[in-house]
This record gives C-alpha cells, structure tokens and sequence, in this order.
C-alpha cells in the first residue's frame, strides 16, 4: 500500500527517552496506518478507520477505569 502524504505523529503520551513508540497517519482516505516510530522506513500496519476508531475507542475506556 502506498502511504505517500501520510502524516505522522506520535501520540502526547510517547515518552521520547524510552523509544517505545508508535506513530500513526489519520489523514489518507481510507486506511489508517500504524508504524515502529524507531523504524520509520519499515512495515506499517494499515486500519479500517472505523476499525480504528474502535481500538482507540477501547483503549480509552480501558484506562479510565
């Protein structure tokens, strides 16, 4: 899949010093995408957006119990 134009950031929670980091694009059309922010050349994993938003969703309420 090609992720040309994608635009990446790291979420507000990364902490930089760790190097545990995920990076993700929001704004193709119709895919999602998930890469190593170690590795930004490398694989990424690409979502569904409504999938997506269904793990971010589940995340969330996951940890404001």
């Amino acid at each position: 899949m090609e992720l040309t134009g994608a635009a990446w950031r790291k979420s507000s929670r990364s902490n930089s010093s760790g190097g545990n980091c995920v990076e993700v694009a929001d704004n193709l059309p119709d895919v999602v995408a998930v890469r190593d922010s170690k590795d930004p050349h490398g694989p990424a994993l690409t979502f569904d957006p409504y999938a997506w938003r269904i793990f971010v969703t589940g995340v969330a309420r996951r940890h404001s119990v």
